[in-house]
């Protein structure tokens, strides 16, 4: 699979159908590394992970090769993963069920996280930054030699 790196945010609305317009910037990668093909399932903080399908036949394949112990975790993500398809519209379906699990109402955001994106509602998304920020920074962040220059230019 070819390297690619999806990242930034979106701000984004569902029609009525329950449908999300995929962004202009994505379009070409989307097509040339998954020919249009996604799969979206649940991630443990409310919002949706979508991965372009070679993605997510690599992440599924490590979640197969885990012991049973994770089989609950292996359930909430194999087990409500949808694959969809972007349409001539560059539009994807956003299942019923994943929508009303994720809160997912009309605003919504689209971040790019590496090898797949993460959809949430934007009213959770900002709740959810604002309590990580809130937080601060964790030791395995501040501690690690490249992000330590950086944060320490920024001010963190």
């Amino acid at each position: 699979m070819t390297d690619f790196v999806f990242q930034g945010g979106a701000g984004l609305f569902l029609d009525g159908k329950g449908r999300m317009t995929v962004p202009a910037r994505h379009r070409e990668v989307l097509k040339a590394v998954a020919e249009d093909k996604l799969t979206i399932t649940k991630h443990p903080k409310r919002c949706l992970l979508i991965f372009p399908r070679p993605a997510w036949e690599q992440f599924r394949a490590k979640l197969l090769t885990l012991p049973m112990s994770a089989e609950d975790w292996r359930r909430v993500f194999i087990g409500s993963a949808m694959d969809v398809e972007i349409d001539n519209a560059s539009r994807v379906l956003i299942a019923p069920e994943l929508r009303e699990w994720a809160g997912l109402e009309r605003d919504v955001l689209l971040v790019g996280m590496g090898s797949r994106f993460e959809l949430w509602d934007k009213v959770r998304h900002d709740a959810h930054e604002a309590t990580v920020l809130a937080a601060g920074m964790p030791d395995v962040l501040r501690d690690h030699r490249v992000l330590r220059r950086y944060t320490y230019l920024a001010g963190a």
